[in-house]
């Protein structure tokens, strides 16, 4: 049987299992402790509950998709392979509407009230930083897809791990070192730092700025915008009167597109241009012009292209489940399910302490390649320099991942 309850949140059933979605309200929990799973409880033939929030509605709406559909994806293949302990699993998901607060909310009330068995993380710094602390005060391992800010790793958490290859910390590593190689007389000269109020991407503008001084790159515009921040166009002029050689901007969502737009509207295109988040959206090509994406660099987690951790099999049934390839949003998400399946079977029960041990302790191969995690929960890989050409985001380094080379000048906009 399907949950009920009220329409804010959305508890599903793996299609294998059950094809229906149903309801379930949003209860502030009391805040009480609550213990993990006993033994006895896990000798049950019931399906093992994992509970996530996600941004299904807001400004984040349109990355949340892919992502639940990608911890769907994995569900899936996970019962259709016999589940996990010999259990199938079911899926518990509410929409946070990309508010911390209701995130809090939401995952206090997937612990005490509804008790599942495990969790998935939620998307974005911003949210991972108010949850991740929920899960650390009840114990229950958190394994997140998304949000790198360095700051959420900064308290030593036992219980918190990270998907994705690399931490905040190591997001500007490629680019940077791409610029390094350049020629010297071919370097640019300038750039200007532009990002939303968060605390992945005023990390990033921060580390960038401060790398690319070493390499006698002058930061000649440097602006951090609010998150409800619609009109670009005065930031977009700035940036034209300091005619920076490149920009860095780090979007969270739409705010990408729309900045680019504004860039096209007062008729400034720099040399370089560099992007946070933003290109990997599925509508962001439509919604600058395909011809427009040409030469922008951005990091990925993820790329269809590579063997790790089954990559190939996951793109072809992700493509022939939901019409198209996985973008990252959904890779990020599978790559978390992972992670979890891997600490459940390495423990070989729900006990939440052993789990994170075995985290801690060993390495999981998984779609991004091999994740290894210090003891606060931080991954010890890199990301990958992608860049958009002909239309497609080709991967530009490191060289011994590269699908094409790269490309030093970003076209006039079309």
């Amino acid at each position: 049987m399907s949950k009920v309850a009220r329409p804010r949140a959305t508890a599903y059933r793996t299609r294998r299992a059950l094809v229906g979605v149903a309801a379930a309200s949003v209860l502030i929990a009391s805040g009480c402790g609550l213990s993990a799973p006993s033994e006895a409880e896990e000798t049950t033939d019931e399906p093992i509950q994992i509970g996530m929030s996600l941004p299904l509605s807001g400004p984040a709406a349109d990355r949340a998709k892919p992502g639940m559909e990608g911890y769907q994806y994995w569900a899936d293949q996970v019962n259709a392979n016999g589940g996990l302990l010999g259990r199938q699993v079911e899926l518990t998901v509410l929409d946070d509407g990309f508010d911390q607060q209701t995130a809090i909310s939401d995952y206090n009330r997937l612990i005490s009230q509804d008790q599942v068995d495990l969790l998935l993380g939620t998307f974005s710094s911003d949210l991972n930083l108010a949850v991740a602390p929920v899960a650390e005060r009840y114990g229950y391992v958190y394994i997140q897809p998304s949000g790198g800010a360095d700051e959420i790793f900064a308290r030593d958490f036992n219980y918190l791990f990270f998907a994705q290859p690399t931490t905040t910390q190591g997001l500007p590593n490629q680019f940077v070192d791409l610029i390094e190689q350049m020629p010297e007389e071919d370097r640019p000269e300038t750039v200007a730092l532009v990002q939303q109020d968060d605390p992945n991407t005023t990390q990033a503008a921060e580390i960038f700025g401060e790398r690319l001084a070493e390499l006698g790159v002058e930061t000649v515009y440097d602006q951090t915008y609010a998150p409800d921040t619609s009109n670009f166009d005065t930031i977009a002029n700035a940036i034209r009167q300091a005619d920076p050689d490149v920009i860095v901007h780090g979007p969270v969502t739409s705010d990408g597109v729309s900045l680019v737009r504004s860039l096209q509207r007062v008729g400034f295109s720099p040399d370089m241009l560099y992007q946070q988040n933003a290109p990997t959206s599925p509508n962001y090509a439509q919604a600058i012009g395909e011809a427009n994406t040409e030469g922008i660099f951005t990091s990925i987690a993820y790329s269809t292209e590579t063997e790790f951790g089954g990559n190939p099999d996951f793109v072809a049934g992700y493509t022939e489940e939901y019409g198209y390839a996985p973008d990252e949003d959904a890779a990020n998400s599978y790559t978390a399910g992972q992670v979890l399946q891997a600490a459940v079977e390495g423990a070989g029960n729900l006990d939440q302490a052993e789990m994170a041990d075995w985290l801690h302790a060993n390495t999981v191969d998984t779609i991004v390649g091999p994740l290894s995690w210090d003891a606060a929960g931080r991954p010890q890989g890199e990301l990958l320099l992608a860049q958009f050409q002909s239309g497609e985001l080709e991967v530009v380094a490191p060289a011994d991942r590269s699908t094409a080379e790269p490309l030093y000048t970003k076209p006039s906009w079309q």
